[in-house]
């Protein structure tokens, strides 16, 4: 499922890295003043190609949630950030019995070449503040490449689509860019099972982002508190979560071809890009070569204290040896004087 606004450009980047086991894909176009619609259609004529019911980025996901007939739902962007080569890696987290699965760039060997240091602090900071209030250990959780099965839209429980856009021309709750973190949240919430992935963040291919730091980051903020309230507020009025409805965790209906995108390395864990994987594999051979060496200097330390040893206990029964010869030899030569004479 992808959210366009004037994406033309990228659209035939991502679209050349759709997975061949992608057996649906709907472009949720919002109100883009380009080509984007007509280029969607020309590479892809089986898309089906929706449009949003108001602004935003959270309507685009709702209306193209609704819209999904598919068993899974992967939510990437239209820009080129987000990688869609990586969508069997969500597929099989999925078949292997999470709910949700997430993307991941800062761990399970997650990198991004596009946030700045300062979006980087305000991450790691709005990260905490969940982890503390929900009890969760979300790695990344301002990043919107997530995947899941349709049963649990319902969970996730966003805006009416079908709800007018405010006369005012402002944002319904949940329509903007607070949409990933309400998913995020909503889904441990409902306790369902969810995993994360490693992800590669690219940057934007054309265009710029619509993305603003402070204004975005407090909006996400207060989504934080909001969703942790409703989630109080549920639990007090004995709402049961949305998981107690689940008989069972997802059946595997959908089996993947071969997979093109190579696992993750279960060893080497950081992304290629990252100089600390070339620093860890250094730190270990080094490791690996004192012990070698320590042990080569015991052993030289033992040959050196055997050594003496040995040459001592050479020496001296050499000397008894020559010891008793020559006194032997003495006395046989005494005996055959005194025969003589």
């Amino acid at each position: 499922m992808i959210p366009t606004l004037n994406e033309e450009r990228n659209l035939p980047h991502v679209f050349a890295k759709l997975p061949a086991m992608i057996t649906e894909v709907i472009v949720v176009d919002g109100g883009s003043k380009d080509r984007t619609v007509e280029v969607a259609r020309q590479l892809r004529p089986d898309a089906k190609i929706v449009q949003q019911t108001r602004k935003g980025k959270g309507n685009a996901l709702a209306v193209g949630f609704g819209a999904c007939t598919g068993d899974i739902i992967v939510m990437i962007d239209a820009d080129g950030s987000t990688d869609p080569g990586e969508i069997p890696l969500f597929v099989q987290k999925l078949i292997d019995g999470d709910h949700f699965v997430k993307g991941s760039r800062f761990n399970h060997g997650g990198h991004s070449h596009d946030i700045t240091k300062l979006r980087k602090l305000g991450n790691d900071g709005l990260n905490l503040v969940v982890n503390v209030l929900f009890k969760t250990n979300f790695t990344d959780l301002c990043y919107g490449y997530n995947a899941f099965w349709r049963d649990v839209v319902p969970a996730l429980d966003l805006p009416d689509v079908g709800l007018p856009q405010p006369s005012d021309g402002s944002k319904l709750w949940g329509d903007g860019f607070e949409i990933e973190t309400m998913i995020n949240i909503r889904a441990v919430a409902e306790k369902l099972n969810v995993g994360e992935v490693g992800s590669t963040e690219h940057e934007r291919i054309h265009g710029e982002s619509n993305l603003n730091t402070f204004r975005d980051g407090f909006r996400v903020l207060r989504t934080i508190f909001s969703e942790y309230g409703r989630m109080r507020h549920r639990r007090g009025a004995g709402l049961p979560p949305f998981s107690q409805g689940l008989k069972v965790t997802p059946a595997p209906r959908v089996t993947p071809p071969p997979m093109t995108v190579p696992v993750a390395n279960p060893v080497a864990t950081r992304h290629a890009a990252d100089p600390r994987r070339e620093s860890g594999h250094l730190n270990r051979n080094a490791g690996a070569r004192r012990s070698e060496d320590l042990n080569q200097i015991h052993g030289r330390l033992d040959d050196l204290g055997a050594q003496p040893t040995q040459d001592l206990s050479s020496a001296r029964a050499r000397a008894f040896d020559d010891l008793g010869s020559r006194q032997t030899q003495d006395i046989n030569a005494l005996r055959r004087s005194a025969l003589d004479d």
